[in-house]
């Protein structure tokens, strides 16, 4: 299901649609690099394109994530 979120990014209020999957692996992620859930939305968001809209680089993002984490070996070098 796709639900509609909202931060405050840079002292701005705004909104984005993000299915639950999405919503839940950002959650982790952030989780997993020890920051507060709004200052990845607004370090992703200081990173996309002009042309991104925020909804879009979230999910780019997400999967860029699990790509990396997938090819990464594994502790014991396999």
């Amino acid at each position: 299901m796709i639900r509609k979120h909202s931060a405050t990014l840079h002292g701005h209020r705004t909104s984005f649609s993000l299915e639950d999957a999405f919503w839940q692996e950002l959650k982790e992620i952030a989780v997993a690099r020890a920051m507060p859930l709004a200052q990845l939305i607004a370090e992703i968001d200081d990173q996309r394109g002009p042309d991104s809209n925020l909804s879009s680089a979230l999910r780019v993002y997400v999967l860029e994530w699990l790509k990396a984490k997938i090819q990464a070996p594994s502790p014991d070098g396999t």
